[in-house]
């Protein structure tokens, strides 16, 4: 693995998997951790470093993404959603708009955050349902998003909205802008504690045009070039780590219990075949992550296909992973 990867494994082992079980156990989005990650520098990731940055890659975007989540998956995510969120900017935001977002990561450690999946559409992100009526250079929004990673705790919202020419809108919304709100009494989570993944509402949120992401109407090109691929990617590490830490958990379980006649439960020719299959599950996940990602990079013909590959591949190892983990249990 990279440097990159150490140096993040190292802070996730000081800094996300001590508190792992607190967070769980409270089903509080971990502030504290987050600003660990910020003084350490971890906002500001995919900043090019002329601009105030650490410069990193899409590489460096998936390692991070794996080692924060073998510290906690949850925390993972949230932060995978920041770079997602950036990746987007970077790459078709205005100067001015990059100009406030980037000034206010450096300076102030503002946290980004997807607001996109729909209560009906779900996360086919070409088919928003929010309300957006057109009055100059102000748009108005009406509605709700379903599921919004981070909720209230993000400093801006990376927002998916029609275009009423035809397409979407990808939009980086204020969270002060007056007339949002979350409903996070709605967030009964199971698993993956440490977000806060309730409704976001907008009544009447008048936003300038400043806030709009490139282009009117080109949000569904910009999600294919700058945000599917961090997103899966950083889904499949995250989905990975899990599998790992399954690993982990119950190879040091299984040697640990021990019977009377000193026999350990990973002597037991089953267990240890339940072992296997958890350890081929976490590498073979790493592995194809990591093709993925390289493809990615290089601009590969299959590169798509690698990445859906990828995060559909990690995400069913770890559903089995979680299976078998259990019978050893």
């Amino acid at each position: 693995m990279s440097t990159t990867y150490d140096e993040a494994r190292q802070f996730a082992t000081d800094n996300i998997a001590p508190y792992s079980q607190k967070i769980d156990e409270e089903a509080q989005f971990p502030t504290e951790i987050f600003k660990r990650i910020g003084d350490a520098g971890y906002l500001k990731l995919l900043i090019p470093k002329e601009r105030g940055g650490r410069g990193g890659t899409l590489q460096d975007h998936v390692d991070v993404c794996l080692a924060f989540a073998e510290g906690n998956p949850s925390v993972a995510l949230c932060y995978m959603m920041h770079n997602v969120a950036m990746c987007c900017l970077l790459q078709f935001g205005s100067s001015e708009l990059q100009e406030k977002v980037l000034t206010d990561v450096i300076e102030n450690q503002a946290l980004l955050a997807l607001a996109a999946s729909e209560f009906g559409s779900g996360t086919h992100f070409n088919k928003p349902e929010i309300d957006v009526k057109v009055d100059g250079d102000t748009h108005v929004f009406n509605g709700a998003k379903s599921m919004v990673t981070c909720a209230s705790y993000a400093q801006y919202y990376a927002v998916v909205a029609p275009y009423g020419g035809g397409g979407t809108d990808n939009w980086l919304i204020p969270r002060d802008t007056p007339g949002i709100s979350f409903q996070e009494e709605e967030w009964r989570g199971i698993g993956m504690r440490g977000n806060v993944s309730c409704p976001m509402q907008f009544d009447n949120v008048a936003v300038d045009v400043f806030y709009r992401v490139g282009e009117a109407g080109s949000g569904g090109n910009q999600t294919k070039i700058s945000v599917i691929p961090p997103f899966m990617l950083g889904l499949a590490a995250i989905y990975t780590a899990v599998s790992l830490q399954l690993l982990k958990i119950t190879t040091d379980y299984s040697q640990k219990r021990v019977y009377p006649d000193g026999q350990a439960l990973s002597h037991i020719e089953t267990v240890q075949i339940h072992l296997s299959n958890i350890y081929l599950n976490a590498q073979a996940s790493r592995a194809l992550t990591q093709a993925a990602t390289a493809a990615a990079m290089a601009g590969d013909a299959d590169a798509v296909a690698k990445i859906f590959a990828a995060r559909v591949f990690a995400s069913e190892s770890a559903i089995e992973s979680g299976r078998l983990a259990m019978r050893i249990g």
